[in-house]
């Protein structure tokens, strides 16, 4: 993992020690809550690389403290997260969810420190979500996410909120290690990161975004103005001289919309995004739709059937796999005293009918144990589709997690 520069672990230091003063002079008035857990994943191939397994085991600790005070009118959460990985040591990493303090006036609110900030309303993939880094070792779907620094205004009006961000570090994606598995065929070595700032690391980035709710519209409109979160991979050589992949990070403008509309039963949702700093400008977004059938059978279970197309104007020339694809999913609710549920997904190409499927479920067991289910499966993918390095890794997971 590659050290933090000097002035930032300084101010990471500083921030720790201010969170530790407050813990420790008010304890009572704050509360500690959280989980940690225990992932046991089991891939149904032999790996691509020698060095990669066949099953890895994991541990996960993330707890969470949070104080109010001044009338609830000023907050603090910390939440950090830490996991050790029976087999990659670049998955074994520890990070800082959130570090914030937060005022909240009136009309306006005040946010600073590190936090974790998500926009979008699809269920595929978040195209405008741009903030957050994403922790790509935990969970190859995107959806965990790196701590941020920064400080964040919202101003509240009726005409909707405004949020303005200053993102003073950037935070570098994550990869699996050479003996992790989800990862291109050849192991990327973040230790040679390239920027095209000079500043590298320590430019600032930074956001705005007015979103607003007129009756059934849920609308969001952003734009971004810095260091890009997905990196082009590079081919390059480590220490060794075997061939990696070296993450170069350009800088970029986006703006993006996010729509949803919610009618009834039916949702209808938008993202969509104008990119340009990387080459050419381009034009990409993911829509669909959203069906609940309530209480199936006279029960209480409810069943949501989705539905959404995926485009990329670059087609072939794209970064991600997801240029002209369909995704079909079906969402459980049984709505019972154990929050069962359950989501199966496929994400279908139409060009070459390569197939990515997911499945994720969860059941809490008492009050304080839940179990969640994780499947994988990446079938007839294309040497030159961007998802053919994990044709080898369709996997089983199983994670039992304790809250506190």
């Amino acid at each position: 993992m590659n050290s933090p520069p000097r002035h930032h672990a300084s101010l990471t230091r500083t921030l720790l020690a201010g969170a530790l003063a407050l813990i420790t002079s008010d304890a009572t008035a704050g509360a500690w809550s959280g989980h940690a857990a225990l992932q046991g994943r089991i891939y149904t191939q032999s790996p691509a690389d020698p060095r990669q397994h066949d099953d890895v085991g994991s541990v996960s600790f993330q707890p969470e403290y949070y104080h109010s005070w001044n009338a609830n009118r000023d907050s603090f959460l910390l939440v950090p997260f830490v996991r050790w990985d029976q087999h990659d040591d670049e998955r074994s990493h520890a990070d800082l969810r959130e570090l914030t303090w937060t005022h909240a006036a009136p009309s306006w609110e005040l946010r600073a420190g590190v936090r974790k900030v998500f926009w979008g309303v699809t269920e595929s993939q978040h195209l405008v979500d741009i903030i957050n880094q994403t922790d790509l070792v935990e969970d190859p779907d995107g959806e965990d996410k790196l701590g941020q620094p920064m400080v964040n205004l919202a101003w509240v009006r009726n005409w909707g909120t405004l949020d303005l961000f200053v993102l003073p570090y950037f935070r570098e994606r994550t990869f699996p290690g050479s003996t992790g598995r989800l990862r291109p065929p050849l192991a990327v070595d973040t230790d040679q990161a390239r920027y095209e700032s000079a500043r590298e690391q320590r430019h600032v980035d930074a956001a705005v975004r007015w979103s607003h709710y007129l009756s059934d519209w849920d609308i969001g409109l952003s734009h971004y103005s810095g260091t890009r979160r997905d990196p082009r991979l590079v081919p390059g050589f480590d220490d060794q001289g075997a061939p990696v992949l070296v993450p170069h990070y350009d800088l970029i403008q986006q703006t993006g919309l996010d729509v949803q509309m919610t009618r009834g039963a039916w949702l209808w949702k938008l993202e969509a995004i104008y990119r340009h700093g990387q080459g050419d400008g381009y034009y990409a977004a993911t829509g669909g739709i959203e069906y609940t059938l309530f209480g199936i059978g006279d029960g209480s279970a409810d069943v949501g059937l989705v539905a959404e197309y995926l485009y990329d104007e670059r087609g072939a020339k794209a970064t991600t796999p997801f240029q002209n694809d369909v995704m079909v999913g079906l969402r459980l609710a049984l709505n019972d005293v154990q929050s069962s549920a359950a989501l199966l997904g496929a994400i279908v190409d139409s060009d070459s009918g390569a197939t990515f499927y997911s499945l994720e479920a969860s059941r809490r067991l008492g009050h304080q144990w839940k179990v969640d289910l994780e499947a994988r499966a990446f079938v007839d993918v294309p040497v030159s589709d961007p998802l053919y390095g994990l044709h080898r890794d369709d996997y089983l997971q199983v994670e039992l997690g304790y809250y506190f």
